[in-house]
């Protein structure tokens, strides 16, 4: 979002009034032109209208315009709900510890989706970060209602959090999409809370701009970056609230989970969410098990650029060619890397066949190419010559 200063003269009032009275005139002819020859099927709407003549004598037209996207946007709005993150803020410094003079206050306001009713029981799917340090959540929906919320489990790498709340006064749950088939152009609209509640159930309305993004996350905060997540990039305006909130077809469909929003001063119009596809998988684990449950081989490492070059020769042996990789810095007693004969100061070049320049190509083939229990092959170098290891993964503790 930006703010555009105008350097231009300001025009006297007289003459400002002129200028936009005759731009009154020229609007309105332009309308009784243009508007005539385009049909209800051009504008994808119907109308509704009701003539009456008011106190004055002028007649007064009450119209309703029906579109696809109202129609879509009626029967999916109470499916988005909006995500209090309320945590506890100590009221007096001398209060004692039981909790005395400490009360929960709003911290963070999102978005969420109602996915599922079973039973008394609803579940709600959001983001990570919408929920992330609360002491409490409360879930509001489209007609005002607040509930309370449990917290069922959160995942840091794909930014989801699962929610339940009770189920009688919901009215509406989403229906899953596809977002492999989507293609670029195909027309979305997003639903959610941006800036608050105060604006809860706001429709905005784009196209998908790409498929398959890839974009750099820093889990730490450490400016390293840890992980790529693949979103999809959309021209529908996402805003701070909206994250957690629905991004749907022109089927009603949800096929996203907005997530976050690229803000610079030369960039407008890129929202990203989160592929529905990507996203059910996860939340299935986090709803049953409150966590998702990734393989490890049970080491801790650091990239080899992150060596200095005389170490690499002195203390690793390494060949001067080999300019990427992962260093082993230790090896967990027990694990997988353990019984396979990996060892602290072993470089791991490959991983199944697959190169790996770094802890993010690691990571990537792990988490999207391997399962807990599974097999992988993996070739390092120890002193300077390069070996093969078989190494059975284990669950990330």
């Amino acid at each position: 979002m930006g703010y555009y200063n105008s350097n231009e003269p300001k025009k006297n009032k007289k003459g400002y009034f002129a200028s936009s009275f005759t731009g009154l005139i020229a609007g309105a002819l332009l309308v009784g032109v243009v508007l005539p020859g385009m049909t209800d099927a051009e504008l994808g709407s119907t109308e509704s209208t009701s003539t009456s003549e008011s106190v004055s004598g002028l007649q007064t037209a009450s119209t309703v315009v029906t579109s696809d996207v109202t129609k879509v946007v009626e029967e999916t709005t109470d499916a988005v709900v909006g995500v209090s993150n309320l945590q506890v803020a100590q009221q007096n410094p001398f209060a004692s510890q039981t909790g005395e003079g400490k009360e929960s206050q709003e911290a963070g306001v999102g978005s969420g989706v109602i996915y599922k009713k079973d039973g008394d029981i609803a579940y709600i799917v959001t983001n990570n970060h919408v929920v992330e340090g609360a002491e409490d959540v409360m879930v509001t929906l489209s007609d005002g209602t607040e509930l309370d919320a449990e917290v069922l489990g959160t995942d840091v790498w794909t930014d989801l959090a699962v929610l339940k709340v009770p189920g009688e006064s919901i009215k509406a749950v989403a229906e899953f999409g596809d977002s492999s088939v989507l293609q670029a152009g195909e027309p979305v609209i997003a639903i959610g809370n941006p800036l608050g509640l105060q604006f809860s159930g706001s429709v905005t309305t784009g196209v998908i701009s790409g498929t398959e993004r890839l974009v750099p996350i820093d889990i730490n905060q450490d400016g390293t970056e840890d992980w790529q997540s693949e979103v999809l990039q959309t021209d529908a305006a996402i805003s701070p609230g909206n994250s957690g909130g629905a991004l749907i077809n022109a089927e009603g469909q949800l096929i996203g989970i907005n997530s976050m929003k690229i803000a610079q001063n030369a960039v407008e119009g890129i929202g990203l969410a989160i592929p529905v596809n990507t996203a059910i998988p996860i939340i299935a684990d986090l709803e049953t098990e409150g966590a998702v449950e990734r393989p490890s081989m049970g080491v801790a490492i650091v990239d080899l650029a992150e060596v200095p070059a005389q170490y690499r020769s002195s203390q690793l042996n390494l060949p001067t060619e080999v300019e990427g990789g992962i260093v082993i810095e230790s090896v967990v007693e027990g694990s997988g890397a353990a019984a396979a004969g990996i060892e602290a100061y072993d470089v791991i070049v490959e991983l199944d066949g697959n190169p790996v320049n770094s802890v993010l190509d690691l990571r990537q083939h792990l988490y999207n190419e391997t399962k807990v229990s599974d097999v992988v092959k993996v070739k390092a170098f120890r002193n300077g010559e390069l070996q093969n290891f078989e190494l059975t993964l284990t669950e990330n503790s």
